[in-house]
């Protein structure tokens, strides 16, 4: 037992995690022989590499310490160093969680897509571990421009996902999601190059401690914004995502709404509250109100689908309001609220999708009215199916319950009337969740080819299990997360409010008098 400790303790453990999964893709790319035994064995290399890249992560949080702000298993070497440009890794109580939950959702997604994947199956789970090592390397980066790498990497993946194995409008909603993400991120190029310039290093430590003027701050956190708000996606930039979740596979849905929506929330805690606190501060009230317009006008139109992944979808961008309110509010409960609120969506909204993938490889359509009465011939499923829709509804007890209090608690100090707008986000998810669970599972079982569907079968359960024990073990016992958190969140705070000590009163935020009357 000591000599495997000191083994995980001196193994270089982000690196390992983050590119172990390439190595399982070049071993599948090199397999031979007849179509049926390659995709076979493609599967069970993937799900093999995913399960031992999930344990080796779990190191990670095992050799975490929880009363430090500091970034810990920090590898650091030259990269280009005539450009001061490193390889350099660390993870913090922020980007550590979001590391186990990539992790932790690709097995799952292998599971989802054994017999759903028919064709290319080999090139299918190649792509979908490059995906895993660009997620996994995006939470670790500790350099702009290798985060950089990863974040840009993640679409060349999930544009393959969705656009050859998607289903009806799969390459328009590939390229749309590829342009509408590409076109915001080259903005976020330009914003690095100009820190780097300025800085002289694109060290993400080194450029948290720099202090930029206000008006490149102010030029730098739109750069910023756009990338981050249509990785969100934030309204009105959302309008890909409803079209990439219905053609995208159950396993495309599931990574992206459980890891590939958290890199825009994650964009905003990294960069811009730490490097740009006074355009942060002059900008919350845009966020606070496109937010809320999230909130109530996607809940309004989840409220109106007939096809359940769009429902779904539209569910996201509301939930990711709420993250984006948390995030500005800048109060240790806001932030706190936002992250948990990241991770507690990554694992509900990923098993929805999966409920979704479920009933559509049985009847092979995703419209609400073509179902009814499931509970009487699928009552596993009708189980599992509720324990997911109520932690997206916020049930207490749930995971979904905790973020969003916290939020609505964190963001009620700094104005009152976002949180009461923002809380209606909460009745109407509770409308249009209830109308969907209602419709698919209750009512009378009249159809026949819907009396004729089978409960889950045993690899359904192995997928959706652990998944009901994460929502519960969440909502039951939050502070096992919110401890890893507390020390950088609070970090992170106070070196946002002491960098706007001296000048906070020299701004005034975007809306001026009618941000503070809404206070």
């Amino acid at each position: 037992m000591t000599a495997l400790s000191n083994f995980i303790t001196h193994l270089p453990i982000l690196s390992a995690v983050t590119f172990l999964p390439i190595v399982g893709a070049l071993f599948i790319l090199m397999l031979r022989g007849d179509s049926e035994t390659v995709a076979r064995q493609s599967r069970y290399v993937a799900l093999w590499t995913t399960l031992l890249t999930f344990i080796l992560s779990l190191a990670i949080w095992y050799q975490f310490e929880n009363g430090t702000a500091a970034f810990q298993l920090e590898e650091k070497f030259d990269w280009l160093p005539q450009y001061r440009i490193s390889y350099h890794m660390g993870v913090d109580g922020i980007s550590m969680l979001f590391v186990i939950l990539s992790t932790f959702l690709t097995p799952i997604c292998i599971l989802a897509s054994w017999e759903s994947i028919e064709k290319q199956v080999k090139e299918f789970m190649i792509a979908f571990l490059v995906l895993e090592t660009m997620m996994v390397g995006m939470f670790c980066a500790m350099d702009m421009v290798l985060f950089y790498v990863f974040f840009e990497g993640v679409l060349i993946p999930m544009f393959l996902i969705i656009g050859v194995w998607g289903g009806g409008r799969r390459v328009y909603s590939a390229f749309k999601f590829f342009l509408y993400t590409l076109t915001g991120s080259v903005l976020l190029l330009v914003a690095l190059l100009a820190m780097y310039f300025q800085v002289g290093t694109t060290d993400i430590p080194a450029l948290m401690e720099f202090k930029f003027s206000r008006e490149m701050q102010m030029w730098l956190w739109l750069g910023m914004f756009a990338s981050f708000a249509v990785k969100m996606p934030m309204w009105p930039v959302h309008t890909w995502l409803p079209d990439a979740h219905v053609d995208a596979p159950t396993a495309g849905s599931v990574i992206l709404a459980g890891v590939l929506l958290k890199m825009g929330g994650y964009g905003f805690l990294r960069f811009s509250l730490p490097m740009l606190p006074e355009a942060s501060l002059y900008f919350a009230p845009l966020v606070f109100g496109l937010s809320v317009i999230a909130v109530i006008y996607t809940s309004l139109v989840a409220l109106v689908q007939t096809d359940m992944k769009k429902l779904i979808a539209y569910s996201s961008v509301a939930h990711m309001g709420f993250v984006t309110i948390g995030v500005f509010a800048a109060t240790q409960q806001g932030v706190q609220g936002a992250i948990f609120q990241m991770l507690s969506h990554g694992v509900g909204s990923a098993a929805l999708f999966l409920c979704v993938g479920v009933v559509y490889d049985r009847l092979h359509t995703r419209d609400i009215d073509r179902y009814g009465g499931l509970v009487n011939n699928m009552p596993k499923y009708a189980f599992a199916f509720m324990v997911f829709m109520l932690a997206s509804v916020g049930l207490p007890g749930t995971a979904g319950f905790v973020g969003e209090f916290l939020i609505l608690t964190g963001t009620f100090p700094v104005s009152s009337w976002v949180a009461l707008l923002a809380a209606t986000g909460v009745i109407l998810g509770a409308a249009y969740m209830l109308y969907l669970y209602r419709r698919v599972v209750y009512g009378e079982l009249t159809k026949a080819d819907v009396k004729e569907m089978l409960d889950l079968d045993p690899r359904e359960i192995a997928i959706l299990a652990p998944l009901i024990i994460v929502v519960m073990w969440m909502g039951i016992y939050p502070m096992s997360f919110l401890d890893v958190m507390d020390a950088s969140v609070t970090n992170l705070l106070k070196h946002y409010h002491d960098a706007l000590a001296t000048r906070a009163a020299d701004i005034t935020p975007l809306g001026g008098q009618l941000f503070a009357w809404l206070r």
